[in-house]
């Protein structure tokens, strides 16, 4: 996993927004909602996001990921070694996390961002 590519893939989400939060924490929001969280620094060295939950012991058993900080409770995981997991499965795996997100957001929010990335395209 290529972690400046999944910051990367985290700015392409419908109404994703990025800013610094705790001092030195680039986090990923949809509708004000926290979907991923990495560390500023480039290059970035871990990433942290929301998993459903009937994957989050499964992948937290393997070496590199942990359960997240302060998250874990609420099903976050955090990716602490690259080789932990493909650039392939990382990415469906962030995409699933802003869909989880954004299935929490209001039905009026969800519009929102939709219109307006439909209007973006």
């Amino acid at each position: 996993m290529n972690f400046e590519a999944a910051k990367a893939l985290c700015r392409t989400f419908p109404g994703c927004t990025e800013d610094v939060k705790w001092g030195c924490d680039a986090v990923f929001s949809v509708g004000a909602k926290m979907f991923a969280v990495t560390n500023q620094d480039v290059p970035a060295t871990g990433i942290s996001f929301k998993v459903d939950d009937d994957r989050f012991l499964e992948l937290t058993d393997r070496p590199g990921i942990i359960p997240a900080p302060y998250l874990a409770r609420v099903k976050w995981v955090r990716v602490e070694k690259a080789s932990a997991l493909s650039d392939k499965e990382a990415a469906a795996l962030l995409r699933r996390s802003y869909e989880l997100v954004f299935a929490k957001l209001s039905k009026k929010m969800q519009r929102e961002i939709t219109a307006a990335h439909g209007d973006a395209q």
